[in-house]
């Protein structure tokens, strides 16, 4: 049987989750359970639609790591809810969620769903990772454009974007990419430092937007080979861009290693992480129903189950 893995970006899912279930979906005891109830509609509707073979919930141990707010200090700061010293700051979770993540955590465990995060860093660079190295077909699952920089046509890896809603989800590859924003994804982490990004806190190269952005790296490959280009005083680079890169050129120093996702962290492997798909069975399916009702999780816990069932 082919192998094919789906990663999940969840902090962005059960974000969108909480986002589009109503939360007047709560437990007896009045807590919200509509980011859970729908995280779980999500993995089982995608696990089926996209035949996963092998899932990991890829966690942000770290959403916002001090090495890269060192680098830019913007960095999602407008994110920061408290500052915490010598630990992971955090982050501005509405009340009614923050509640609602051990219960996903509870149940994700119970489900046999591998969990997996890397100290220091965000589920992007552990989604990067697994996507490099995986062997066989990834499919990411993302609300976040950051993560198109993994979409590899050699490699088969894809993204599943969500950002449009489960209804409308949006297959990316290679031809999407390009399509959608005039590069390769291969530099689609050099066009997002060029052009910044306001919701991770990049501030970009002033003057130069999407379409320059675009234009420039379509001309000259990478953000090396365009300030290579800068540098080189006969070389046909306008004037104007020159002058705008040099005005910015601490942030480009730094930019690249800031947006790029790391591919190459000490990870488990899909065997150690348990990231096999199987149907839940004995003890940890009797406390997932027992849940079910105790959360009011509906007919998510059930939608799961079945889902998993199909991997016997």
């Amino acid at each position: 049987m082919s192998h094919r893995l789906m990663l999940l970006d969840t902090a962005s899912l059960y974000f969108r989750a909480f986002y589009g279930v109503p939360d007047t979906i709560r437990r007896a005891d009045g807590t919200p359970v509509n980011a859970v109830r729908g995280l779980l509609d999500m993995i089982a509707r995608l696990t089926v639609d996209y035949d996963a073979t092998h899932l990991v919930a890829c966690w942000d141990d770290d959403w916002r790591p001090q090495w890269r707010v060192d680098l830019i200090p913007t960095y999602k700061s407008h994110r920061v809810a408290e500052v915490v010293k010598g630990a992971p700051d955090v982050e501005v979770v509405p009340d009614a969620l923050t509640g609602q993540i051990p219960m996903i955590r509870r149940v994700l465990d119970l489900a046999g769903i591998a969990v997996v995060g890397a100290a220091g860093h965000e589920a992007d660079d552990v989604i990067g990772t697994y996507a490099s190295h995986a062997g066989f077909p990834v499919d990411v699952v993302t609300g976040d454009r950051d993560l198109f920089q993994v979409v590899d046509d050699a490699r088969q890896v894809r993204v599943v974007y969500t950002a449009r809603g489960m209804k409308n989800l949006e297959v990316l590859t290679d031809a999407v990419v390009v399509e959608k924003y005039r590069v390769l994804p291969a530099q689609y982490a050099d066009y997002a430092t060029l052009r910044g990004d306001t919701s991770d806190g990049l501030p970009g190269v002033p003057g130069i937007g999407e379409k320059t952005a675009a234009s420039l790296l379509g001309e000259y490959g990478t953000l090396d080979g365009l300030l290579a280009e800068a540098a080189d005083a006969g070389s046909g680079l306008p004037a104007s861009v020159r002058s705008k890169l040099a005005a910015a050129a601490d942030y480009l120093a730094v930019a690249p290693a800031v947006v790029g996702v790391v591919r190459d962290l000490e990870l488990p492997t899909l065997e150690e992480a348990g990231a096999e798909l199987r149907p839940v069975a004995g003890e940890s399916r009797a406390e997932l129903e027992r849940l079910a009702d105790d959360w009011n999780l509906g007919g998510s816990v059930r939608r799961l189950l079945e889902a998993l069932d199909r991997r016997r």
